[in-house]
């Protein structure tokens, strides 16, 4: 039997093992190290920013970056709900209140009119809002140049969660760079990964030395254990790290991959009535992540479950889009602006394999299914 094939595998190579391999020998197995230091270093050059924190995991990056802001409980954090979980549970984890901001139908990204739109009502009800947190969807980034001039006519801070986009930009300026402070992901599923990981980035040299502090258990720096602040056990090991950097070095040719499948997916679906590679026509500066597909079931006679059904048969993930934040039971409870945007892309939307790692058999599977399917609709 075929093997299973996945939406978004790593994308491992020989560099890969010898990296790791080497960090083994030089007798770094503990967290932090020389790695680490030159994965931060490296990753922020690459981004445009003065300053790393490489981190546990993309979620650490957005909690520490929301406590460093000033974020505490009683505030408010606006955020996007088209998100997957990981976003708004940082903004838990302070003990701030999430306020929900609906999306723009075409990239599925905070939509700029409805954000001015909370901030106006949050303003009136005198909430103290600490920091604006938009995410960019599946690769694609949101529109910075609107969201941090409106954060600017508000006065609140933004913190960009990059989790999915390294490697896009937006007028040509990198991903993870926008905002006071942004979180980046290196999760297994991500463009690049060091099996599981994150990074802060930010120009603020003292904000990030606060993470570090914070991420390593908010020890004082004298002889003895002594705490005066909260710390959490946040920081990457120096094997991630090493693995990270091997990565890194191969992350243009892993975008291109990603990019050939999009290109794939635009002309298989090109002139099937009803349905459209989800994005927009313009994404040049889409790190193509994810390469996702909108079905007008009135339209095309069929819908976004009929294809994922034939995709199992055939042993291919395929993955509904996120289901709004605010349509998850656990922050059902909390407010925000809505415009219907998300609901409607999260039941038209279906995810396809994406990763960089497939082979070209695998390709062939996966659009040989696709073929099948639509040649019976």
């Amino acid at each position: 039997m075929a093997e299973r094939i996945l939406m978004s595998l790593p994308d491992v190579t020989q560099s890969e093992e010898d990296a790791v391999v080497a960090a083994i020998r030089s007798g770094w197995i503990v967290p932090l190290g020389p790695d680490v230091d030159a994965f931060e270093a490296e990753l922020a050059a690459r981004v445009g920013v003065g300053h790393g924190v490489a981190l546990s995991s993309g979620t650490a990056a957005l909690h520490l970056g929301l406590l460093t802001l000033g974020v505490k409980p009683g505030d408010v954090v606006v955020t996007s709900t088209m998100t997957f979980a990981a976003t708004t549970n940082a903004v838990m984890y302070t003990g701030a209140e999430p306020f929900f901001v609906d999306a723009d139908e075409t990239s599925g990204n905070m939509d700029p009119a409805l954000l001015r739109q909370a901030l106006v009502q949050l303003r009136d009800e005198r909430a103290t809002v600490s920091a604006i947190v938009p995410v960019d969807l599946l690769g694609k980034t949101v529109d910075y140049t609107s969201i941090l001039a409106i954060a600017e006519e508000f006065g609140v801070p933004v913190l960009s969660d990059a989790a999915e986009s390294l490697g896009a930009t937006h007028r040509g300026k990198a991903a993870g760079s926008f905002g006071r402070v942004s979180a980046v992901s290196f999760n297994g599923n991500k463009v690049m990964t060091t099996s599981g990981g994150g990074m802060l980035l930010t120009d603020d040299g003292e904000l990030a030395q606060r993470v570090r502090y914070l991420a390593t258990q908010a020890r004082q720096p004298v002889a003895h254990y002594e705490h005066i602040d909260v710390g959490y056990n946040y920081r990457m090991s120096n094997l991630l790290a090493a693995l990270g950097r091997a990565q890194l070095v191969r992350l243009d040719s892993m975008l291109a991959r990603r990019r050939e499948m999009r290109e794939l997916y635009k002309s298989t679906f090109a002139d099937v009535a009803g349905a459209e590679v989800f994005g927009g026509a313009d994404d040049a500066e889409d790190n193509a992540w994810l390469t996702s597909i909108l079905v007008d079931r009135d339209v095309a006679g069929w819908d976004v479950t009929d294809l994922s059904a034939a995709l199992t048969a055939d042993d291919i993930e395929s993955r509904p889009l996120w289901k709004p934040m605010h349509r998850q039971p656990v922050f059902a409870k909390f407010r925000g602006v809505f415009n219907g945007a998300s609901e409607r892309l999260f039941a038209r939307g279906l995810t396809l394999p994406s990763g960089s790692a497939l082979t070209a058999e695998q390709r062939a599977r996966v659009f040989d299914s696709i073929g099948r399917f639509l040649g019976a609709h």
